[in-house]
């Protein structure tokens, strides 16, 4: 279970509200294709990849698989999977999609992978927001999003029953 931290403004999302967002955002990228298809970057991205390659009708969908996080501590960057294809053309014509882009390192790598691919996220934040074309909502620095697919709801005991008798 993440550990709530207390400098830090902790912001749920809902799959609902993920889902709505990345169809905003896919609307913003219509009109700038065609694609030669799209780069998730793994792990958040693969969930909005998935909605905007059905939106945009789109049909081949690779990975770039960066790991910077554990929890909410920023690690080093480790490239651990690149898309082939898209590697090819610098990621000309290739959509590279992300569910957030937080402090910037993830995507500077990515940019450096990929320096021609248009790089849209759901979510920005002011210390990434450079290195991405299109995003749907910007957030401030202290925000950590809490994504659908790293929480789970679980029974919590009516407020009544947890309190103690004095």
């Amino acid at each position: 279970m993440p550990q709530f931290r207390d400098d830090v403004i902790n912001q749920s999302v809902t799959w609902v509200e993920v889902h709505r967002d990345t169809k905003r955002l896919a609307l913003m990228l219509m009109d700038r294709g065609p694609w030669q298809g799209i780069v998730a970057l793994t792990r958040g991205g693969l969930v909005p990849a998935a909605i905007i390659a059905r939106e945009l009708n789109i049909f081949v969908v690779e990975t770039l698989c960066i790991k910077s996080y554990d929890e909410q501590v920023q690690e080093s960057v480790s490239v651990l999977k690149t898309p082939s294809r898209a590697l090819e053309c610098g990621g000309a014509g290739w959509l590279l999609v992300d569910d957030l882009v937080d402090t910037g390192a993830t995507a500077r790598e990515a940019r450096r992978l990929l320096p021609e691919a248009h790089f849209a996220t759901v979510y920005a934040k002011p210390a990434g927001r450079e290195f991405v074309d299109t995003c749907v909502t910007e957030v401030s620095q202290d925000t950590w999003i809490y994504f659908p697919w790293d929480t789970e709801p679980q029974y919590v005991l009516p407020l009544a029953d947890g309190v103690q008798s004095r």
